[in-house]
């Protein structure tokens, strides 16, 4: 029996950025932040159920509003491919991307909740996922971007600002453009995740407690309009890297 899932593409292009050195042999450095998503070299973690959600509502269109290491827009990126290799859009053109939608990141980029390693024209995650960056504060990509062109988003992952605050403002904008099956993911909602985290493979445990996604998901059990799925990995291996918590939004279903 073959495993279902492409480990080697996994371990050197989704977990880890792989590099040669002078002698060409392949070097393999760990996405940052990639064990918030309790993702090691051959486990992608909670990238796997975004993965899953992509692909059943076979989205086109999908947002990440923050990103440290670019983990979450290559699940993205990887996702969309997929859709296109497996035939799902019938009639688009043939192209290597499938010419069908986009993964888009908006991130300031200013440092806060942490720091960046693609913005540079040559970083791997541009080479190698050709995302589409945004790199301005998520309100104002909001009403200058996406209402300005009138684009829905079928995919939206918020790990931006994680002050309450931030996170409300980000869920409370952006889940007005949502498509009419679309799926929202909030990460680092384990308001526990600070105290018993387990980092795996050397990773610095360099977070800052906060605690504004975990309040504001709290706060977002008794909407009207979104379902709502605290989704945590209980910490089964205490080994290997665990999440920081993510939670499932979508729209309710009224009964007929």
């Amino acid at each position: 029996m073959e495993s279902l899932i492409n480990l080697n593409r996994v371990n050197e292009f989704i977990t880890n950025n792989t590099h040669l050195d002078e002698n060409g042999n392949k070097i393999h450095t760990p996405v940052n932040y990639r064990w918030t998503h309790g993702a090691t070299d051959l486990h992608m973690g909670d990238g796997l159920l975004i993965y899953s959600f992509i692909q059943f509502i076979r989205a086109k269109v999908c947002v990440c509003i923050g990103s440290g290491g670019g983990f979450i827009p290559r699940i993205m990126t990887q996702a969309r491919y997929d859709l296109h290799q497996q035939k799902i859009f019938e009639g688009n053109p043939q192209n290597e991307w499938g010419d069908i939608g986009t993964t888009i990141i908006v991130d300031a980029a200013n440092g806060v909740g942490g720091n960046t390693d693609w913005t540079e024209e040559n970083s791997f995650l541009r080479y190698n996922f050709q995302p589409q960056i945004i790199l301005e504060t998520s309100e104002r990509v909001f009403y200058d971007y996406f209402v300005r062109q009138d684009i829905k988003i079928d995919y939206l992952h918020i790990d931006g600002d994680h002050s309450y605050e931030g996170v409300k403002k980000d869920f409370e904008l952006y889940s007005t453009i949502m498509s009419e099956n679309g799926l929202i993911t909030i990460h680092d909602t384990d308001k526990s995740y600070h105290d018993t985290i387990v980092v795996a493979e050397g990773a610095k445990k360099d977070f800052v407690p906060f605690d504004g996604p975990a309040k504001f998901v709290n706060e977002l059990k008794n909407n009207s309009e979104w379902d709502l799925v605290n989704l945590k990995n209980f910490r089964n291996f205490t080994s290997k890297a665990t999440s920081t918590g993510i939670v499932l939004l979508g729209r309710k279903i009224e009964n007929e």
